[in-house]
């Protein structure tokens, strides 16, 4: 990890925080990841608050048997609600942490934090919101996995990864991460969307030539 070069600031993301709030936070050196970095490990111990400036973080829980599902992703501006919860509940992470792109970002620490949630009223209420949004997102993962089809789940993860020419380079480990299911489960189910003509199967790519189609697919199983 290293320092970064100036960039977005905290200003530019977070809104409705002090003028002192906003030039401690300030203060804080900015750090550098590469894309695929770890940030964080099962059982390691939180040691601040990390605040995303540039990049985006890739946040999964993998279980006895291997299978892995992201939770959800951190974008600019937003934080992880497995370092809040490590950090007010004294647990260490049951998830792991990995930079999707390079990742620019802010770390608060363990003391400043609790001084911050304690003094401003504007850092606070930033805090629980993000949490708050944070715990939904984890609980839609949750009723997408229980309750809508793996063929549905995969439809809509490749419509939300294509990009404007429908190109989804992503690898079939990724999409299965992202959705909740196997590898080898969503490769057999990428074949059976190719012979229905609603992807094309390409190497280490996977095309998505209608997408109106796929999302009329995605809405009727």
């Amino acid at each position: 990890m290293s320092e970064a070069r100036p960039g977005v600031q905290i200003r530019e993301l977070l809104d409705g925080l002090e003028t002192e709030t906003y030039a401690e936070l300030e203060r804080l050196p900015a750090h550098q990841v590469p894309a695929g970095a770890v940030l964080f490990r099962a059982g390691e111990t939180a040691t601040g608050f990390v605040l995303v400036l540039e990049g985006s973080i890739s946040v999964s829980l993998t279980g006895p048997n291997g299978r892995e599902i992201e939770l959800y992703v951190v974008d600019p501006g937003q934080t992880c609600v497995q370092t809040t919860l490590c950090l007010l509940g004294e647990q260490v992470y049951s998830a792991e942490a990995l930079a999707r792109t390079a990742v620019r970002f802010l770390v608060v620490p363990r003391g400043q934090f609790a001084r911050l949630l304690e003094q401003s009223t504007g850092f606070r209420t930033f805090v629980f919101r993000a949490l708050g949004t944070r715990l939904a997102d984890v609980t839609t993962v949750l009723e997408k996995v229980a309750f809508v089809r793996i063929e549905a789940r995969l439809a809509v993860e490749l419509l939300r990864r294509a990009d404007a020419a429908g190109l989804v380079q992503a690898t079939h480990h990724d999409l299965a991460s992202s959705i909740g299911s196997a590898r080898e489960v969503v490769s057999r189910r990428l074949e059976a969307l190719a012979r229905q003509g609603l992807v094309e199967l390409e190497r280490g790519v996977v095309r998505v030539p209608d997408r109106d189609r796929l999302q009329r697919f995605s809405e009727a199983v």
